[in-house]
């Protein structure tokens, strides 16, 4: 089975650079939901070299913008999932950002937390 972020068709990308390409999510939690990969392929942004994690969450940054102007958003999610556990599906090494809009959901209060449900929930 080949990898779908090793083979990115160009008109998908967003934002790219040497060792970074970014394209929207296939299966969007939110419209405008993109992926930052490294172009190597790994598992895990910790198995990235310094210099390729520092451009990595560089071009995070810079999405994160383009996403804040061209959806009119103020807010995002950015979040890895790294490992099985984690919930990572796909094993090749990527960063989410998410747009969030209010009222997308009814108390966005915790936001990352409520991967563990009953956890979430810590204010009174």
């Amino acid at each position: 089975m080949s990898c779908p972020f090793c083979s990115v068709s160009q008109d998908r990308i967003l934002v790219e650079s040497n060792n970074v390409v970014t394209f929207f999510d296939a299966f969007p939690v939110t419209q405008g939901h993109a992926l930052v990969t490294p172009r190597r392929h790994v598992s895990s942004i910790y198995k990235l070299s310094a210099p390729e994690q520092a451009e990595l969450w560089e071009i995070v940054g810079k999405v994160r913008a383009l996403l804040m102007e061209r959806f009119q958003i103020d807010s995002v999610n950015i979040g890895v999932n790294d490992g099985l556990a984690a919930g990572q599906t796909i094993a090749h090494a990527h960063v989410h950002v998410i747009p969030r809009r209010p009222g997308d959901v009814p108390d966005p209060r915790g936001g990352v937390r409520w991967i563990v449900a009953d956890k979430a929930r810590y204010w009174s």
